[in-house]
């Protein structure tokens, strides 16, 4: 099998390519990044095929997409808080940079198209756990990009018959997320603040709950779904429905790295939801054999890879 990963030199491609090359199924892997939050060093040591430049680029995705058996499209601009700071840029990347994608799958010859959705499209409805039959609200402009990317999957199989497969993601963690930016997400920027001996910022007031799942896990689902060809039109949460609040989180990274902690409280974020916990029975119909890695196995093993970057 041959799959191409675009934004495969972020946080979560780069750990799907790393999981992919080890599969005697594989034969291919291909990536296409721009490299605006990927790191090429990502990919150090990979039998990948790497081509660099934007997914808004035709010519550049039919060539990485020729001859390839299943797109897994990861390519965004990540971060609600940077949405909010540019709206713009997240629409082009996320929508329209999905469209993209989508009918270049289409002039390859109808090639399977797995996308990352996120779980900001709940929004403010505040039912919990989050299903997937739940109206969607979102809060931020990413969160209505991500939206637009899941009903596109949905229109180019219908239309098209195209074969597709839209996840949510819930709050992945794990090695590789960068953790040295403004918008970088909770664990890697408290991982690293604690390590520093800086203070860690909390928005809010820290009871706020979210689904943390561990990037193993999610590359794991993502495998599967390539080698078995799954197709859903509709979306399906990629979270297990655990439910932990950020002060719980700061114990628990207190207790993995042996140190206590100085939370500094700043003002919640614009766009950002109070409580987040998915509801996991399509997922656990569709990938049964799944299991996911504990949280706190989870943090451990991205206490070590940041450990390990420091020297």
């Amino acid at each position: 099998m041959k799959i191409v990963i675009t934004g495969g030199a972020g946080f979560i491609g780069s750990n799907l390519a790393h999981a992919l090359t080890l599969r005697p199924e594989v034969s291919e892997v291909r990536v296409v990044d721009d490299l605006s939050t990927g790191f090429k060093d990502n990919l150090a040591g990979l039998d990948v095929q790497f081509a660099e430049g934007s997914i808004l680029d035709s010519s550049l995705l039919d060539r990485a997409f020729a001859g390839m058996d299943t797109i897994v499209h990861l390519a965004a601009l990540p971060s609600v808080s940077r949405s909010v700071d540019d709206p713009l840029a997240s629409h082009h990347a996320n929508a329209t940079g999905t469209l993209c994608v989508l009918e270049a799958a289409r002039r390859a010859g109808g090639v399977q198209v797995i996308a990352a959705s996120s779980s900001s499209v709940y929004g403010a409805n505040p039912h919990l756990p989050k299903h997937e039959e739940l109206r969607t609200a979102p809060l931020s402009p990413y969160a209505v990009s991500k939206l637009a990317t899941e009903a596109y999957l949905g229109a180019f199989h219908h239309c098209y018959g195209l074969p597709v497969l839209p996840f949510r993601f819930f709050n992945v963690y794990g090695p590789r997320q960068p953790a040295g930016h403004s918008y970088a997400a909770v664990v890697p920027a408290w991982i690293s603040a604690m390590t520093t001996g800086q203070p860690v910022p909390v928005h809010g007031d820290g009871h706020q709950t979210r689904d943390f799942t561990y990037v193993g896990t999610v590359c794991r689902v993502l495998t599967q779904a390539a080698l078995r060809g799954v197709v859903s039109f509709d979306p399906v949460n990629l979270a297990f429905g655990t439910r932990t609040s950020l002060l719980e989180l700061i114990t628990e990274l207190e207790s993995v790295l042996g140190s206590p902690l100085a939370p500094r409280h700043l003002p919640p974020r614009p766009g950002d939801v109070r409580h987040s916990h998915a509801d996991n029975t399509r997922l656990r119909s569709l990938f049964p054999e799944v299991e996911p890695v504990p949280l706190r196995e989870g943090l451990e093993r991205t206490a070590a890879w940041f450990r390990g970057q420091a020297r």
